[in-house]
């Protein structure tokens, strides 16, 4: 299935654009214009002539341009008409954000826009979903406005999500947290395009180098384990399942119309696939930005340095409960430390560079850890509290990152000062967590994905 003018469309279509603002087509359209779409736009209302100086047509088979996508925003009862619409003007790729179909139980209509899916063979995501956004080419469907939805910035990460309101929240944070986003895809009902076909694109796609994956309900199983097997031995797929209660299940069933179906099932498909399960949304982006922002790793050696005691014990445990493997510094890399460090400092794992620790303490570790064949993956804690650390330190740690010697993750915990730093690094493609424990599960599921 060639799925390339969802993201990839010069000519777009919105049908069902209103003069009010607070209008999903409206949203919709001004997110386009707003956000500096590099294709041409297109807005159909029967009612008026013209909607911010754009020509309004009556309908889609009166733009004699070439259209790529077409995006529904009609009441559910008048999407069927603009399908059948589309399919006489030979439009294959529509997205349908109108929603009332068989997540409320309304199948009747559901089977009339299938019928006519299946009549025109047309590629269709939806109904009842968000949209697409490609952060590349501002290809953004959304029906959020921006003051309300900040879109991430442009990056590695793929996200497909079968709930809007999970999708939406998570892109808000996303662009909070510095987290960069290839494409962004809703599906809802998947009454056509489904995850699957989604995730096969992905897995082609050259801007994308994770793929998340929320999902309720699989829509073909077999399908969907084939088109898995494939992916992950291309790149890393995290996934999180909704539904994964008795209770949960149920209110999946409400919420798309689909069951969910057993836990366990699902666990075992994602196991057998190579998928990488994670129990909360926290933990998929997590996993996605180590994934997207680290090398492949060796082995599962690793050696913390740390200018803070409590925090070295704390990573310490955390490495030995995700069952890694502490390092063992060779006597080579100890001795020649040992010529440039104070007595105090601690040249075991964890490294304690101390209170006192500076910017140049962090440079020489550093350098001798990567040239350690003992050592696989570096944990480092900077606490940017302590006195002698000075701002440089990040552009140290990004000069040892793009060396692509062995994977290296931050740890820093604090307030504004500390942010602005770790920002600074994560723009640099270095992962950067707040909580030690969160920063070791994410190593291991970077461990276990490659070795």
């Amino acid at each position: 299935m060639d799925l390339g003018n969802f993201f990839n469309s010069k000519n777009v279509a919105i049908v069902g654009v209103s003069r009010n603002p607070n209008k999903i087509g409206h949203v919709i359209f001004r997110n386009l214009i707003d956000g500096e779409f590099s294709g041409n736009i297109f807005v159909v209302n029967p009612n008026v002539q013209s909607i911010l100086g754009y020509v309004s047509y009556k309908n889609i088979s009166q733009i004699k341009e070439k259209i790529d996508l077409v995006i529904i925003a009609v009441p559910a009862k008048q999407a069927v008409k603009v399908v059948n619409e589309c399919g006489r003007k030979k439009i294959k790729d529509l997205i349908i954000i109108s929603a009332g179909f068989k997540e409320v139980g309304n199948n009747k209509l559901e089977n009339s826009l299938q019928k006519a899916i299946k009549k025109y063979k047309l590629r269709v995501i939806g109904p009842n979903c968000l949209g697409v956004l490609n952060t590349k080419n501002k290809l953004d469907t959304l029906f959020l406005p921006h003051y309300r939805l900040k879109r991430p910035k442009q990056g590695g990460i793929s996200f497909v999500c079968q709930s809007g309101a999970v999708g939406s929240t998570i892109l808000d944070l996303a662009s909070r947290e510095e987290d960069g986003f290839a494409k962004f895809i809703s599906y809802g009902n998947a009454i056509d395009v489904d995850e699957s076909d989604l995730i096969e694109y992905l897995a082609s796609d050259y801007d994308t180098k994770v793929i998340c994956l929320y999902v309720e309900a699989i829509k073909d199983a077999k399908k969907f384990m084939k088109v898995m097997k494939q992916t992950t031995k291309r790149k890393p797929v995290i996934v999180v399942k909704g539904g994964m209660t008795e209770e949960g299940n149920k209110a999946t069933l409400s919420h798309t119309g689909s069951l969910a179906g057993s836990a366990e099932v699902y666990l075992a498909a994602f196991k057998q696939t190579g998928m990488i399960y994670a129990q909360s949304l926290e933990d998929m982006f997590n996993y996605a930005r180590i994934l997207e922002g680290s090398i492949r790793p060796k082995n599962n050696r690793i050696q913390i340095i740390t200018n803070g005691g409590g925090y070295g014990i704390i990573c310490t445990d955390a490495v030995v409960n995700n069952n890694l493997r502490m390092a063992e510094p060779s006597k080579e890399t100890k001795r020649n430390l040992k010529k440039y460090f104070p007595p105090i400092v601690i040249l075991n794992n964890p490294m304690d560079l101390t209170g006192d620790a500076t910017t140049e303490r962090y440079r020489l570790s550093i350098e001798a850890c990567l040239n350690d064949k003992n050592i696989d993956v570096l944990l480092l804690v900077v606490l940017y509290q302590t006195p002698l650390i000075t701002t440089d330190v990040v552009d140290v740690i990004t000069e040892f990152k793009n060396m692509h010697k062995k994977p290296i993750i931050v740890v820093s915990t604090g307030g504004e000062f500390t942010q602005i730093l770790k920002e600074s690094l994560q723009n640099n493609g270095v992962p950067c967590f707040t909580y030690p424990e969160n920063a070791v599960k994410s190593i291991k599921a970077l461990v276990d994905y490659y070795l």
